[in-house]
């Protein structure tokens, strides 16, 4: 059954935005801060008994300087600059191994994939890379509620820094070519990409492929399915906090972060999703500043489209790398999608 609106009041939902008044300053204090305290990027590489594909292994400085780790594949004897995508892993999941990755450096792009700091234990993905810092206070299990009373300890400020790190990180690479980086994932993924694509400028192209962490209020109505549970969880016992933590969610939230992206974006949604609820996705989507365009899957859960929509994802970066001439960090992109 559909589990939310019919879709053709989905396609008109642009609810108000909760953005606080220093936003961008916020943003803007936190990456700063996070480059101060970087390091230089380790790329060893990594024989993962691939023909076709050139593999490494990165550890880059993310937030607070915490070494992050990922992986970066290649065609094997390509030499560049070519273009790249930034890849973002879902919710439980970790960088895992090569081989779980192929796609991207099979269509002809470079690609690294970005562990999750603290996750990768939960599922067949594994992850690498430890989250240093404390909890910072009660939490439910999951990460979500992680630090949720204070934004300066959200476990989030700490995976988003993270995710524009690794797009500053791989711009510096001599096979990358920094005008033509695309930022892409699914699920919590989905919602770290455009997080990415509205804090970082120059961007070639944004995939977000069924996005989680969007609209935050909306999906704790819409939906009881974890992860979204863990936010009626926390509020349900800490029944005094509900303001605050939507103050919090408010700098964290994929519908904000939309309305500063002005790449060209290719978004997801399956109607039938109760972990991603489709309206969430509709709101981020219809409040995305930039070109836009999106896949809707009307017989489909959380999957979305599935291997079907990674084929609409490399004909759409295709085009969009076709399509973009603008140099790096110039701003919005005005080329328009359907």
């Amino acid at each position: 059954m559909l589990v939310d609106w019919p879709l053709d009041r989905l396609r008109e939902y642009r609810p108000d935005r909760n953005e606080p008044d220093d936003f961008r300053a916020y943003w803007r204090n936190t990456l700063d801060q996070a480059r101060s305290q970087a390091f230089p990027a380790r790329f060893q590489p990594y024989d993962a008994g691939l023909v076709t594909v050139e593999c490494w292994d990165v550890t880059f400085a993310g937030f607070g300087g915490h070494p992050v780790r990922g992986w970066f594949l290649t065609p094997r004897g390509a030499t560049g600059p070519l273009p790249c995508v930034v890849e973002f892993i879902g919710y439980g999941g970790g960088r895992s191994l090569p081989l779980d990755w192929l796609h991207w450096s099979a269509a002809g792009y470079a690609h690294l994939v970005m562990d999750t700091r603290g996750q990768g234990s939960n599922g067949s993905l594994a992850g690498d890379t430890p989250d240093p810092a404390p909890v910072g206070g009660p939490a439910v299990t999951g990460f979500l509620t992680r630090g949720i009373a204070d934004r300066d300890g959200y476990y989030y400020r700490r995976v988003f820094t993270d995710a524009v790190r690794a797009v500053e990180t791989v711009r510096e690479h001599p096979l990358v070519d920094p005008d033509r980086v695309v930022v892409a994932g699914g699920s919590q993924g989905g919602g770290i990409a455009l997080a990415a694509a509205g804090l970082v400028e120059g961007l070639a192209a944004v995939v977000a492929n069924v996005p989680f962490l969007c609209h935050y209020r909306r999906a704790t109505e819409a939906t009881g399915a974890a992860p979204y549970s863990e936010l009626t969880t926390y509020l349900s016992v800490h029944r005094d906090a509900e303001e605050r933590v939507f103050q919090t969610l408010s700098y964290f939230d994929g519908v904000n972060f939309a309305a500063h992206a002005t790449a060209p974006a290719l978004f997801s949604v399956g109607l039938r999703d109760a972990v991603c609820p489709p309206s969430t996705v509709f709101a981020a989507y219809n409040h995305y500043a930039g070109p836009r365009d999106i896949r809707v899957w009307p017989y489909n859960g959380h999957e979305g489209g599935a291997v079907r929509q990674r084929v609409e994802q490399i004909r759409f970066v295709g085009e969009a790398l076709a399509g973009s001439s603008a140099p790096r960090h110039t701003g919005p992109i005005h080329d328009s999608y359907a």
